[in-house]
């Protein structure tokens, strides 16, 4: 990839770790309907700016059942997952259970869309993505995870089943702009979640403090809004392939930025386990397996 596309891609990587970050924030003030209805609404309303500006419509007539699909699949259900999953577990341990999206999408396309690209080189990768899951909950050590850490892991790691499957679905739907398709499935999953953080939230968005306002409009200008357009750009720049670098680079960012102000402690079983999905995502996306084969056979650099 140029300089310019990693400077990109890490950061973000920065951005989307950081909604970790201001989801630990937030829950200190709202329940995970509040936080993922904030996130949402500002973002779609930030991104309805930026639509107008390039002169692009949302054709609510022509698409609305997409909007509806991806805004209940690729942001209610995993955003109001991962923010309730945080109530139970830390924002560095959950962003390292969120790594597991593109293990959900090789075995979906290997189960339901039979897609010809899953090779066995990925289904080894799967495997190895399990057993780096299994470190986390430590299944077969002598100090298995708590209650706790089962349950919010649990939680989010359903929140990148649904990411995986929005991923999937959104192959039905082509020729919708992506700027257009990340504000209107934002428009749509602020209508399921209104009632809910109204029930639950009420007038407390009007009391939150200084540090909930600006967490707020953290995670929806810069996470939502800011953070989409910059993965399109990514896409389009490095390709496919190279943006799944950013699923391994989020627990990174998530984690520091948790441990510098949230005082999170990094522990060595998160380290042990994000490195086992780590290298289960590099045998999925292939970056691995033909770095080696290169060495083996002498081909290059």
């Amino acid at each position: 990839m140029p300089l310019n596309a990693w400077i990109m891609l890490v950061t973000l990587s920065i951005v989307w770790g950081g909604s970790f970050f201001f989801n630990a924030v937030l829950l200190a003030e709202l329940s995970p309907f509040g936080v993922v209805f904030g996130r949402v609404l500002i973002g779609c309303l930030v991104l309805y700016a930026v639509l107008r500006m390039q002169g692009l419509t949302l054709a609510l007539a022509r698409h609305w059942r997409a909007f509806l699909a991806m805004g209940f699949l690729n942001n209610f259900i995993p955003f109001t997952l991962i923010a309730s999953g945080q109530t139970f577990i830390d924002s560095g341990l959950a962003s390292i259970f969120n790594a597991t999206t593109p293990l959900f999408g090789a075995i979906l396309a290997f189960f339901l869309v039979r897609d010809e690209n899953v090779t066995g080189k990925k289904l080894v990768g799967v495997v190895l993505g399990v057993a780096g899951v299994a470190v986390l909950f430590g299944i077969g050590s002598a100090n298995p995870a708590g209650p706790d850490t089962l349950t919010g892991g649990a939680m989010v790691m359903l929140a990148s089943l649904s990411y995986a499957i929005a991923g999937l679905f959104w192959r039905r739907f082509p020729t919708i702009p992506p700027p257009v398709a990340a504000c209107g499935m934002q428009l749509a999953s602020s209508l399921m979640c209104l009632p809910l953080a109204a029930y639950h939230d009420g007038a407390r968005f009007l009391h939150l403090s200084a540090g909930g306002v600006a967490s707020l409009l953290g995670i929806g200008v810069l996470c939502s809004a800011f953070g989409f357009i910059l993965y399109f750009q990514v896409l389009r720049t490095a390709g496919a392939v190279n943006v799944l670098l950013v699923t391994l680079l989020i627990p990174v960012s998530a984690s520091l930025l948790g441990a510098l102000f949230l005082g999170e402690a990094i522990t060595a079983v998160e380290i042990a386990g994000m490195a086992v999905i780590g290298l289960g995502l590099l045998v999925v996306d292939g970056r691995l397996p033909a770095l080696l084969h290169r060495r083996l056979t002498g081909g290059g650099n």
